[in-house]
Parts: C-alpha cells; sequence; structure tokens
C-alpha cells in the first residue's frame, strides 16, 4: 500500500522549486523510508526529487525504488543525468537492471557511463542468468600478499568508499591469483603489529566458486558455510568478484517461490502475480491443468472397466473418495519431505535405498492406521454390513498408502537423477498418479475377496471391455 503521509509535502516543494527543502528531505530520511514515501509520485517526480539529492544518497535511494519504476526513470530522465546513478551503482545491480531497459535507452546511456564501468558491465553481462557471475560484484577490498598490517590498514581506509562489504578482504598475488582472506577483525587486533605481514595471518584453504557455477549451488555453500561473502573465480584461480549474502538471500527467495509454484503445478511467473498480464497467467496455469486433465481420463477408464463390479455392489462406490484422498494426501506428504530434503542438501540421490525403506515402513504404519479407522467407519456407514466383506476396505487402504508413500518418495528422486528439478513432481501431479493407481488397487482387491468370499452381492468378472459387440438375439 502506497505511503501518502508525505506526498502533499513533496509536491508542493516541487511545484515551489524548493530544492533546498528535497534536500533535506533526502538526506535526513533512510533510503528505503524515502523512496517508500515517494511511491504515491510518478516516475518524472520521483526523479525530480532524486536530483536535489547529494550524490551518493541519490544512488542510494534509486537502489530501494521498485524494479518498474528505476527502469521508467531510465528510459525517460536525461542520460546524461542517471548515467551517474548507473556508475555508482553495485556492479551486480547495475547489471541486472539495464537488461530490463529498452535496448534503445541503453545504448544512449553506457557512452555517457565511464569506460571502467562500461567495460565491467559488459563483461558481466556476458555472465548466463542463474550463474555465480550473474550474481557477483566486481567490487572487491584485496590486498597484495607482500603488504603488512600497518600498510593493509592504510590501503583498506582508502578503499572503503568503493566496496559493499569490507568484512572480508582478499589477498592476491601480482597476477590476480586468489591466496588467502583475512578479516577486519584480525587486522584490528593486530594493531599492535603493525610490520607484522598479512601472509602470515591469512587464512588459506578458502571456500570458493566459479564463476559459471550454478547459483543455486553457490547459495547452499554459503547458507551451509554461514558465509557473509564468498569470492568467485575463474578456472584459473584468478579473483574476478564477490557474491555477498543479500545476494544470496535473492537466489533463496527465489528458489522458494519457484519451488512453491511448481508445488502447485503452476509454471514460475517472472514478474509478480498483479504484474502479470491474464493471458499469461491463464497459459502458466492452464498448461499444467490440462495435463492433470488428460491423465485424470485415465482414472476415468479404469472406473468403466470395472462399472459392472460398481453396479453389483452398490456401497462399494461411497468409499471410492475415501481410497483417493488417502492415497493421494500420503503421497504428497512423501513428496513434500523429499523434495525438501533434497532442495536443502540432507538428501541425495545415493540415499534412495534408505528414502525407499523409510517410506515402505511408514506406509505399511500409516496404511494399518488409517484402514482401522476406516473399517470402524465402514461398520457404521454400510447397511446390513457383512464384516467379511467390508476387509476389502482396511486392505486396500494398506496397500494404497504403502504404494503412495513409495511413489511420492521415489519420483523426487528419479527426476533428480535425470538431472530435472524435484519440484517438478508436484503434489497434484503425484496425486494424479496415486489416483489412477489407488482406484485400480481397490477395485482389483474388490473383486478378488469377494469372490473369495463367494460373497451373494457380486460375481467375479473380467473388467469390460468397451470393444466388444452384443450379439444379436436368435431369431424366435
Amino acid at each position: 500500500m502506497i505511503n501518502t503521509l508525505l506526498l502533499p509535502e513533496l509536491r508542493e516543494m516541487l511545484a515551489s522549486g524548493d530544492r533546498a527543502g528535497l534536500e533535506e528531505f533526502c538526506a535526513a530520511m533512510h533510503p528505503a523510508r524515502a523512496a517508500e514515501f515517494m511511491e504515491g509520485l510518478t516516475p518524472a517526480e520521483t526523479w525530480a526529487v532524486l536530483q536535489a539529492a547529494e550524490p551518493a544518497e541519490r544512488v542510494e535511494i534509486f537502489e530501494y525504488l521498485d524494479e518498474a519504476r528505476q527502469v521508467e526513470i531510465l528510459e525517460t530522465a536525461a542520460p546524461e543525468e542517471t548515467s551517474q546513478v548507473i556508475a555508482n551503482m553495485a556492479p551486480d545491480d547495475r547489471v541486472d537492471l539495464l537488461k530490463l531497459v529498452d535496448p534503445g535507452a541503453v545504448e544512449r546511456l553506457l557512452p555517457l557511463v565511464p569506460t571502467e564501468d562500461r567495460r565491467d558491465i559488459n563483461r558481466l553481462s556476458l555472465y548466463p542468468e542463474g550463474t555465480a557471475g550473474s550474481l557477483m560484484t566486481t567490487n572487491v577490498a584485496r590486498l597484495s600478499e607482500s603488504v603488512t598490517v600497518g600498510d593493509a590498514l592504510k590501503e583498506i581506509a582508502l578503499q572503503t568508499q568503493n566496496h559493499e562489504t569490507i568484512y572480508y578482504i582478499y589477498v592476491v598475488d601480482g597476477e590476480n591469483h586468489l591466496r588467502g582472506l583475512i578479516t577486519a577483525r584480525q587486522l584490528l587486533m593486530h594493531l599492535g603489529t603493525p610490520d607484522e605481514l598479512v601472509t602470515d595471518l591469512m587464512q588459506r584453504d578458502l571456500v570458493t566458486v566459479e564463476a559459471t557455477d550454478d547459483q543455486e549451488a553457490v547459495a547452499s555453500k554459503v547458507a551451509d558455510y554461514n558465509f557473509m561473502a564468498i569470492p568467485v573465480v575463474d578456472h584459473e584461480h584468478h579473483l574476478v568478484g564477490i557474491i555477498t549474502h543479500d545476494d544470496v538471500i535473492d537466489v533463496l527467495r527465489e528458489e522458494a517461490e519457484e519451488d512453491a509454484y511448481r508445488a502447485g503445478a503452476i509454471a514460475p511467473l517472472e514478474e509478480s502475480y498483479l504484474n502479470t498480464p491474464i493471458h499469461t497467467l491463464s497459459w502458466k496455469r492452464g498448461m499444467w491443468l490440462s495435463a492433470l486433465l488428460a491423465a485424470s481420463f485415465l482414472t476415468v477408464y479404469a472406473l468403466k472397466s470395472f462399472h459392472e463390479t460398481l453396479d453389483a455392489v452398490a456401497w462399494l462406490a461411497l468409499f471410492l473418495p475415501l481410497i483417493v484422498s488417502c492415497g493421494g494426501n500420503s503421497g504428497g506428504q512423501s513428496a513434500t519431505l523429499i523434495i525438501t530434503s533434497l532442495t536443502s542438501g540432507d538428501l541425495t540421490i545415493k540415499d534412495w535405498w534408505r528414502v525407499l525403506r523409510r517410506e515402505l515402513s511408514m506406509g505399511l504404519l500409516l496404511g494399518a492406521w488409517l484402514g482401522s479407522i476406516a473399517y470402524i467407519g465402514a461398520l457404521l456407514v454400510v447397511d446390513e454390513p457383512t464384516a467379511g466383506e467390508l476387509l476389502v476396505i482396511p486392505i486396500t487402504l494398506l496397500l494404497v498408502v504403502t504404494c503412495s508413500t513409495i511413489v511420492g518418495g521415489a519420483l523426487p528422486l528419479i527426476f533428480r537423477r535425470l538431472g530435472l528439478d524435484p519440484a517438478l513432481m508436484s503434489n497434484p501431479f503425484v496425486a494424479g498418479i496415486i489416483d489412477i493407481t489407488g482406484i485400480l488397487i481397490y477395485l482389483m482387491v474388490c473383486v478378488l475377496m469377494l469372490e473369495q468370499l463367494e460373497s451373494p452381492s457380486i460375481k467375479h468378472q473380467a473388467p469390460a471391455d468397451p470393444h466388444t459387440v452384443a450379439a444379436p438375439d436368435s431369431a424366435p
């Protein structure tokens, strides 16, 4: 919701040309709060307010504006002015932003950006989306391996203004090969020994990622080691950048959103829900719903094949939703547990045997428990029940729930083994598979058990063949 508290004052200052008032607004507010109060302004008005701010404050506030507003400002404002903002933004943030801006506006803007920054933008733009290179920033606090603690502190003091973080300081040789890491805390703790070499204090055994590594693997490493940043190197171990924890948080949020969409059988959205056109949203939902509908026809065919059984014993149909629901729910639980464990790294495909063994045990326990409850319920629901006939219900539940837990646990592992995202095996797809399997198991158990009990209600009949044509009546 738009915060309108200061909108009248901001518009009044813009109308009267009160540059001093606008400058005070930008300086007094935290950049995030200033951006929040400007949400009700047009992009042109927002840029006019930012023009009154000091250059450093202008960039900080601009980075907190929503993405759509940043893009519109870059596409409509004078490139001579916006180029200064681009030049002072974090390298990774400006590359991501420029990919969203109209190419014509980018062509007008880039020549006005300082040469070094322009080269950096072009270099980072070459890394494919989803790789470590596309996330990293090239503003890195680094030191030569030959410096002393005293010289290092002086050097870092000069570098502070240009870097996102200086907690981790990377030590490189003359050819920019990464040799080690020292923290700002370590340097400060050795103020009393300014002549001590940094190489005597630095950590040499470093965890690194390559620029071509997948962003999900990078995020997993940072989370596992609880880093504030992780160095990015090329194949020759040159230090090319770092990925900071805020970028990792963005990746984790993005991956969580994608998994949530896939768990609901929806193709991931590229924009927010409200900004996604209705035809795009319909397609992303409809394509999966169509696939699920097609799979549901197998359920229809299974029921048709056993229609004579269902007609002969009316109470069998009453328990079909119960059987299907228990199977789908138990399979969905297993799939969710395994997908989550695979995503967090708690499981790998090498653990497949342990997973299947656990899910088999769990299926038998849950199936026996649910079957017992269902049997008692069936005694209360079915008129003039035969205890032997009603055993169909608990036996079927035992088999269906066991089958469901195994299928729900195995499918994500199979998808991971095939190199696919396990989240694609979403709960609706697991439920669809279990629906078909559950119905077949239920009706087969019905036919076999009731035949063995010589039930007066049913005689064993093969599944109806829709292609069989009845013989014509004989002539009188």
